[in-house]
């Protein structure tokens, strides 16, 4: 990969799309069908519409609202966000999918759908109704939100706003996510779409100020003139607000006042998804599996070593990056002792001391490329080897070990990148075990995990403690972790040509 790509990616890792815990047992080859709109429930304390919406407007009472049911097992939440013309609804967006760092979020735009415009239509663009329901492609909307329901990655549409018609030959991919938001002035227009969604927010903003928005946007980022802007308001804009928009309102289930000036709203709202998200997060059904917190720059090297044409060296650089937080991460796990120095100025400092009964132990030979990285922030480890034959999923073989003669006085790191079927590392830990290591002693290290992994191990060694930087998805027909990293050992000591 060109080093100037390599640059492009870590930057577009602080865009829209970040990382962290998956629903337990999400997998791509599950289908689902689509959730069933739910209304809300306001507590007495909370601000209520007369159709039962809850005015977020920032009070404590609030807190105590319950908004929508959980999403179906195995599907992603998907929040549908609307409002009139620049009321604030993409500012809104970004300061969801900022609070849900640790979550994968995609944010889907229904300007995406506007069908493009024949050149008939196009000579007359400005007698042309963009803000009518027709101006959009709701079956292909309804199409793509279907697959990311089904948590399938698909490709969305890109509109030209300048040319009226969307870039033939360009799409944006987006990958299955824990959260999906579409956003738009018309998504709760069609019954079938407000189906998809299992939270409904409207942003409402004076229409004052969403006139002078649009004007600024439109001149500014499409090009075009004040009267031309204001005539098309007039004309279509204000119109299509008073048929269609205002009128969806009735179906949301959260009304945020001033968009995204309500910052104490936005909270709120973020709190209730982390909830609904964390009825099935793997994290709470297993207290010892621990996932490094996600970062922007953790996201970017993710993107950057999963990308197939990576190139060996920007491969091993970025996985020997990630290795290191995931050690680190994993020492902060042992246990310490107070200890007390004198620092250079005469003061005390109350600190603590390292464990130092310490070792490695590497499955051969993916979780050799750990070793490197546990050295250099333990020094002098010893480090041992487990070699397991795996044929198919069950076939494990304990081929060789070998381990420091007093092993089971130490701390146990056992190091292996990918988590998969969690059926090798179960044959590492019982080897361990076995050796009379205690199984609360013993730390397993890895970059990624499938849910069933984690499950296969923390069910049968529930002391053992996981630390991975990623859950992934699940395992496909032929036992590999998806979306995963492919052959990490081959790929990494350059041997995958």
């Amino acid at each position: 990969m060109p080093e100037k790509a390599v640059d492009d990616v870590m930057e577009a890792a602080v865009g829209a799309h970040f990382s962290g815990l998956r629903l337990e047992a999400l997998r791509l080859s599950s289908p689902s069908s689509p959730s069933s709109p739910s209304s809300a429930r306001a507590s007495p304390a909370a601000a209520t519409h007369s159709n039962g919406a809850v005015y977020a407007n920032g009070t404590a009472a609030a807190a105590a609202v319950e908004l929508a049911s959980p999403p179906a097992a195995r599907q992603p939440f998907v929040i549908g966000v609307s409002g009139g013309t620049a009321s604030g609804k993409t500012t809104v967006c970004d300061m969801i999918i900022q609070q849900l760092h640790d979550h994968r979020v995609v944010l889907v735009n229904q300007d995406s759908f506007y069908r493009g415009l024949t050149a008939e239509e196009s000579a007359r663009a400005q007698d042309y109704n963009f803000d009518h329901p027709d101006a959009f492609d709701t079956e292909q909307l309804l199409e793509c939100m279907g697959q990311l329901k089904r948590a399938q990655p698909v490709n969305v549409p890109i509109y030209d706003f300048k040319k009226h018609r969307r870039c033939s030959e360009s799409f944006r991919k987006v990958n299955a996510s824990d959260v999906i938001i579409l956003e738009g002035i018309l998504v709760f227009h069609d019954q079938r779409v407000r189906n998809l969604m299992d939270m409904k927010i409207f942003v409402d903003t004076d229409a004052d100020i969403r006139l002078a928005r649009r004007i600024r946007r439109d001149t500014v980022e499409r090009g075009r003139d004040i009267s031309s802007v204001l005539d098309q308001y007039g004309r279509f804009v204000k119109p299509a607000f008073d048929d269609f928009v205002l009128p969806s309102k009735k179906y949301a289930d959260v009304i945020i006042p001033r968009g995204g000036d309500n910052h104490v709203a936005v909270d709120l709202i973020v709190e209730h998804i982390r909830t609904k998200l964390g009825q099935h997060d793997l994290c709470k059904i297993y207290p010892n599996v621990h996932v490094v917190q996600s970062t922007f720059q953790i996201r970017g090297m993710h993107t950057l070593i999963r990308d197939r044409d990576i190139t060996t060296p920007d491969f091993v650089f970025y996985s020997d990056r990630l290795i290191r937080l995931v050690v680190e991460h994993g020492l902060g796990h042992l246990p310490f002792t107070e200890k007390q120095v004198i620092t250079p100025t005469g003061s005390v400092y109350m600190g603590v001391d390292f464990c130092k009964k310490l070792c490695g132990v590497s499955i051969v030979r993916s979780g050799e490329s750990m070793e490197n990285a546990l050295r250099a922030c333990c020094k002098g480890i010893k480090i041992g080897k487990i070699l397991i034959h795996r044929v198919g999923d069950n076939g494990q073989q304990l081929v060789y070990h070998k381990l420091p003669m007093d092993i089971a006085e130490r701390h146990v790191l056992l190091m292996d990148p990918v988590l998969g079927t969690g059926n090798s590392a179960n044959q590492a830990i019982d080897l361990l075990i076995r050796k009379g290591v205690p199984e609360d002693r013993i730390i397993f290290l890895n970059l990624i995990s499938a849910p069933e992994g984690i499950q296969c191990v923390c069910k049968r060694f529930p002391l053992v403690k996981i630390v991975t930087s990623e859950i992934d998805y699940g395992l496909n027909e032929e036992f590999r972790v998806i979306p995963g990293l492919g052959e990490y050992g081959d790929r990494y000591f350059g041997t995958d040509n």
